[in-house]
């Protein structure tokens, strides 16, 4: 039948063997069987100047050693050998099917026998999150990638900078194993680029390049960064202060150029990279190392699957949204998270997730919870009268602790303390294997105790009380030693040091565990009503989501009318008009029945906890002088108050009428015609646009986010009305991320002239006899320019409302240094608030576009109903307990409780703690001076007992 390999030559064989079997049994031979076609050779010459490799030689005790024993005489080969000899079949050939894998798989992954299975599945929606593949480099061969090895993807990096990865954590170079000293990022390879039919910004490949730079110096502090851009695109929350340290503690070089192109530069293996720097001097530097930051593509067979779900794509190839429908594909009942839609980061593709299964939630809510069951666990573990027997669980973070901390070291130190039945270390001791590994392990060995030395408890921790749970123990018997933050991280260039130390944290994690007890989680009855403070497009998508699940709401509002900043915007990019789908959305809430608005409202007072709130607000009716005190009752707070625009002191904002705000011009373009053309009445008029106006200085060292793509905006439809316009936008960094990339190539394209500017040389506006004139130097001709202008446009920076600290203290919830409230965690809680039962979407929570807005504020429903679809919910059990003998009723427990949960009983005379509204916090127990309150979980004896073994 042909030349064939040996693997082709058995499968052959053994179907000639079904065939015989058939045939003498009289059945149809060709039944139910495909027809092999022929797989065709690949002859093909091999590429010319490849080296030859020749086997790895087997080592042998030298003769003079032979004659002196009976040992083997062959060595064996060493890991490393045996890996290099093995790549060289594995790198040209197929499975043979040995199943010597299936044997070596401790999981038991692997499965030789399984066959494509199809399934059919009956359901109520659909959620597609696709997520992305990242541009491939090699077919264009960008920078050399795929002929100078020392080229690599910072997908490629990020496994070289990983535990698990290719070189276990240590930076090397693959080309010889070398440790580099310079390493290069080049930004933007396949994206902002034409030529690869990727025009769009991939929105991540500047703060993940940042990223991994700072990781490379941490590994090694010798080691000099270097980051190629065009325009660094820190539009995140906190992402301009990341830039901001990576400039300043870490030292990492930022050059403002796109290289032309990466060549060898000697026979060692180091590159060279031509570039031109803003001076139009061309240069040449030398790397060790260069990183390609590759973007982000649709998933290659999103095509066919859209195809099959008969929903469209946009013309890159990424499902299509409407800009006020972010969640909604083009065929009802199918929604779309993630990068499925486009590129996206990390918080805003989980916001997304979240927003996501709102919409299918809303959508099912007449059978929610039909299919459904409830998760059940073993029987707890009595443990009274047992001696402690303690699991000691050490981890490797990857090479956040193993990198730094002898982690089997600290493993076989906690194996010889009192009452370790059981210690071992894990490479990631949060993963699921892991967690599997745990349970079997508290089974095996009859543990009663358990001590994870990891990271953080504050993100980590229910997990491991979860895996507790499942293997039939109760949760607080869980002990948690912070060995990352607390350890390797601020020990990062001490290994012996922080070793040591990890034993000490290990060592006092046990001695606690040996006096922790069992406690009971007290369960509270779920309030079914919804709270969310502001109606402006955030607080409104969020009440609409919660009532189309079912969930009555309050929604509040300050102003007289709901819509807040919204009311303002006129126009948007891709062609739909903001003022319809604002009415539009004040019309369903005003015409909803499960949601009850109230505006010129002011909350006066917050009281009680998650399931159980209580507001008090002060509100006027339509016709009413005097405002009416109404008091609600609901079960969770959304947090929805908006931000406003920065009104600027600088730039003759206030004194000249000709210098407007972006909004103010938004307004102008909108609906102010009679002012408009008084304004720009030339026939090509000049209009000067300043960005970054009170935004990323020292005192708000944030990006507003939506400046750029709303100066873009605005000259776009400028140009509309007025094709001989001359618009020039003064900028730091054009951060137009995502599909915006395509309106600020429009906007070049259309004539209007982008001038970057430095910090420390912003522009100024003068007035002289009427005339507006801006001075701004010019950093490629390296001169000062002077434009008249008939109007000045100062992007203004988006400013959190007054009332932020006011509320904030209400909720017991914390601000961020910006005054913009703090989430729980940015990646993984990016709505909730540590304070279980309240969210935040929207501007409250940072600046960011409207298509943002409403998917957070759809996430942060879905958030809130998971705790209004519960009949009750279980408080957390390290709360206060109060010792009554002991108290003398002072009541500086009363004075100092955050939370409102300690009150003194005027009559018993002795404080009592509302287990509800405690969050274990501890405050009270450090200030009692009669010893009378103590944390569960943190009792005095536990915590003086971990002190003194140190």
């Amino acid at each position: 039948s042909g030349p064939a390999t040996a693997v082709e030559a058995i499968a052959a064989g053994k179907e000639a063997a079904v065939s015989i079997g058939r045939y003498l049994r009289g059945e149809d031979v060709k039944e139910g069987r495909e027809k092999r076609t022929s797989r065709p050779l690949d002859l093909s010459d091999l590429p010319l100047g490849q080296p030859k490799r020749p086997r790895v030689e087997m080592p042998t005790i030298c003769l003079g050693e032979r004659r002196k024993s009976f040992k083997e005489v062959e060595l064996g080969l060493s890991e490393e050998a045996a890996v290099t000899e093995a790549q060289r079949c594995l790198s040209c050939g197929i499975c043979s099917e040995c199943l010597q894998c299936v044997e070596a798989c401790k999981a038991g992954a692997i499965l030789h026998n399984m066959v494509p299975e199809e399934r059919e599945l009956e359901v109520g929606s659909v959620v597609l999150a696709s997520g992305f593949d990242t541009y491939d480099p090699l077919p264009d061969g960008k920078y050399g990638y795929g002929r100078l090895p020392n080229v690599v993807t910072s997908i490629q990096f990020e496994r070289i900078l990983s535990a698990s990865g290719p070189y276990q954590g240590h930076i090397q170079r693959p080309s010889d194993g070398a440790s580099p000293s310079k390493i290069a990022f080049i930004q933007c390879v396949g994206s902002r680029d034409r030529n690869c039919g990727n025009e769009y910004c991939s929105s991540v490949c500047c703060m993940y390049a940042i990223k991994e730079a700072i990781v490379a110096k941490e590994h090694s502090k010798d080691v000099e960064a270097t980051i190629f851009f065009m325009d660094l695109r820190a539009y995140g929350k906190d992402f301009d202060k990341y830039y901001q340290l990576a400039q300043d503690e870490y030292g990492i070089r930022f050059i403002r150029a796109r290289p032309a192109e990466v060549k060898q530069a000697n026979g060692d293996g180091d590159l060279a990279v031509e570039y031109e720097s803003e001076d139009g001097k061309r240069r040449s530097e030398q790397f060790d190392l260069v990183v390609l930051s590759v973007g982000l593509e649709p998933p290659g067979d999103l095509k066919s699957l859209a195809e099959r779900l008969s929903i469209r794509l946009n013309g890159y190839g990424f499902c299509d949204t409407q800009e006020f429908k972010v969640l909604e594909s083009s065929r009802p009942g199918i929604f779309v998270c993630g990068a499925a839609s486009g590129p996206k980061d990390i918080p805003e593709t989980v916001t997304g997730a979240s927003g996501a299964a709102a919409e299918v939630a809303a959508l099912l809510e007449s059978v929610r919870g039909s299919l459904t069951a409830e998760k059940t666990y073993p029987p707890e573990i009595d443990i009274r009268g047992e001696p402690p027997r303690i699991g000691v669980f050490v981890c490797h973070c990857g090479i956040n602790i193993g990198g730094v901390v002898n982690v089997p070291e600290v493993v076989e130190y906690a194996r010889g303390l009192p009452y370790v039945a059981y210690a071992e270390d894990n490479l990631y001791t949060c993963s699921q294997d892991t967690q599997e590994r745990i349970r079997d392990k508290i089974r095996e060995h009859r543990l009663n105790r358990v001590v994870i030395a990891s990271c953080s408890p504050r993100t980590h921790e229910p997990l491991f009380q979860e895996t507790m749970r499942e293997a039939g123990l109760n949760p607080y018997l869980l002990e948690m030693a912070n060995i990352r933050d607390q350890c390797s991280w601020v020990h990062m260039e001490q290994p012996r040091e922080a070793t040591q130390k990890a034993k000490d944290l290990v060592r006092m994690a046990i001695r606690k565990a040996f006096l922790l007890q069992p406690l009971e989680e007290m369960k509270l009855a779920v309030n079914k009503n919804a709270l969310v403070i502001g109606a402006g497009v955030a607080g409104m998508t969020a009440a609409l989501a919660l009532s189309r699940q079912g969930f009555p709401v309050f929604l509040i509002e300050r102003q007289s009318q709901p819509g807040g900043n919204f009311r303002n915007i006129y126009s948007s990019l891709d062609g739909q008009d903001p003022r319809v789908f604002l009415n539009s959305l004040i019309g369903k809430v005003k015409s909803d029945k499960k949601i009850k608005l109230y505006t010129n409202a002011e909350i006066e007072q917050i009281e009680g906890y998650v399931g159980n709130f209580k507001t008090t607000i002060a509100a006027k009716d339509r016709g009413g002088a005097e405002p009416e005190s109404v008091e609600l009752e609901h079960g969770v707070i959304i947090v929805a108050t908006g931000a406003t625009e920065y009104k600027p002191s600088e730039y003759l904002y206030g004194e000249n009428p000709r210098v407007l705000t972006q909004l103010q011009l938004e307004s102008l373009l909108g609906e102010r015609r009679e002012e408009r053309e008084t304004l720009l009445s030339h026939l090509s008029p000049t209009v000067v646009m300043i960005q970054c106006v009170g935004s990323r200085d020292q005192q708000r060292p944030y990006c507003s986010r939506v400046c750029c793509t709303q100066a873009v905006k605005n000259a776009l439809k400028i140009k509309e009305n007025n094709p001989d316009a001359n618009i020039y936008i003064l900028y730091r960094d054009i951060r137009t991320y995502g599909f915006r990339e395509e309106y600020y190539r429009k906007a070049r394209e259309q004539g209007v002239i982008f001038i970057r500017y430095e910090e420390m040389e912003k522009p100024r506006v003068e007035e002289a006899d009427g005339q507006l004139r801006v001075l701004v130097k010019d950093q490629v001709l390296g001169e000062t320019l002077r434009i008249d202008t008939d109007l000045v446009v100062l992007s203004s920076a988006m400013v959190p409302p007054a009332g932020n600290r006011d509320l904030a203290q209400m909720l017991k919830v914390p601000l961020n240094d910006d005054d913009f409230f703090l989430e729980a965690h940015v990646k993984l809680r990016p709505v909730d608030f540590a304070t279980d039962g309240v969210f935040v979407c929207g501007l409250a929570h940072a600046p960011k576009a409207v298509e943002e807005t409403v998917a957070q504020a759809s996430a942060a429903a879905s958030r809130a109903a998971t705790i209004l679809s519960k009949s009750f919910i279980k408080v957390e059990g390290k709360v206060a307990s109060v010792r009554e003998s002991r108290c003398t009723g002072c009541g500086m427990c009363e004075a100092v409780c955050p939370y409102n949960a300690v009150k003194v009983d005027p009559e018993k005379m002795v404080a009592a703690v509302n287990e509800a509204l405690c969050k274990g916090c501890g405050v009270c127990s450090a200030t009692c001076r009669s010893g009378a309150i103590d944390v569960r979980g943190f009792t005095d004896n536990e915590i003086l007992a971990a002190v003194e073994t140190v």
